[in-house]
C-alpha cells in the first residue's frame, strides 16, 4: 500500500515540484495551498506524513502543527525559508519532528522523510485511526473527536463505537456486538446493548443519526 503524504505549501511551484518528486517515488500526495483547509485535512484524514510549510495564509504552520498535536501523533516536516535557530527551536516545540529549509535538494527532503517513517511507522499511525465524516476515533491514543472537541467515552462506550465503525454499514446483532464488546454469549440480556447506543447518541448528538437502529436485528452505522 502506498503511503501518504499531505502538503500543505501555498507557493505552487514549490508544491507542484515536490508534489511530482513524491509521486515519482511511489507516495500519494495531497495538495493543500491554505492553512486552516490543510489543518482540516490533516485532523479528519489519516495521512502517514504531513509536509507544512512555515508561512501560510489562514493558519500558519506552527498553529497547524499544535493543534494536531493535541488530537494525532501523524509525523510532521516544517518547510521554511527561515533558518533562524529560534524558528527552528519554535518548530520542534510546537510538534514538527523534522524541519527542512528552503531552498532544499529534493534529496534532502526524501531521506527525511523515510527516515521518519521508518522510525515511527507510519503504516500503524494510518491504520489506528477511524474517520467517519467529522468524527475520528484513535485506537492507539483511546480518544474520540468530533470536529476539535474531545468527546469522553467509557471503555465499553469506545470498544462499541470501534466496532460500530470498524463495521460501517454492516448490521451488527445485539448478541454479536455482546459477544464482542462484553466478552460473552450467554444469556445476558441484550437490552444493555441498547443501553449503550444510547449512551454513544447522548454523547455524540450531532452524529447520532448515523448509528440506525435495524428493528429486530441490532444496529448499523452509515455515513
Amino acid at each position: 500500500m502506498k503511503r501518504q503524504i499531505l502538503l500543505i505549501e501555498d507557493e505552487v511551484n514549490i508544491a507542484k515540484f515536490v508534489e511530482l518528486e513524491l509521486k515519482h517515488e511511489n507516495f500519494e500526495v495531497r495538495v493543500v495551498h491554505d492553512g486552516r483547509e490543510g489543518l482540516e485535512y490533516a485532523l479528519f484524514e489519516a495521512y502517514d506524513l504531513l509536509l507544512v510549510d512555515l508561512m501560510l495564509p489562514s493558519l500558519n504552520g506552527l498553529e497547524i502543527c499544535r493543534r494536531v498535536r493535541k488530537q494525532k501523533n501523524t509525523p510532521i516536516i516544517l518547510i521554511t525559508a527561515r533558518d533562524a535557530i529560534i524558528d527552528r527551536v519554535s518548530g520542534l516545540e510546537a510538534g514538527a519532528d523534522d524541519y527542512v529549509v528552503k531552498p532544499f535538494a529534493i534529496e534532502e527532503l526524501l531521506a527525511r522523510i523515510r527516515a521518519i517513517l521508518r522510525r515511527v511507522g507510519g503504516e500503524d499511525e494510518r491504520n489506528s485511526k477511524l474517520v467517519m465524516s467529522e468524527l475520528l476515533v484513535d485506537k492507539n491514543a483511546h480518544q474520540v473527536f468530533y470536529q476539535d472537541n474531545q468527546i469522553e467515552l467509557t471503555k465499553t462506550e469506545f470498544d462499541l463505537l470501534v466496532l460500530l465503525m470498524e463495521n460501517k454499514n454492516k448490521v451488527l446483532a445485539r448478541d454479536s456486538i455482546l459477544e464482542t464488546v462484553w466478552g460473552y454469549d450467554v444469556e445476558a440480556e441484550t437490552n444493555v446493548v441498547d443501553v449503550y447506543i444510547r449512551h454513544l447518541r447522548k454523547k455524540i448528538p450531532e452524529m447520532s443519526h448515523m448509528i440506525e437502529t435495524v428493528r429486530g436485528v441490532g444496529y448499523v452505522m452509515r455515513q
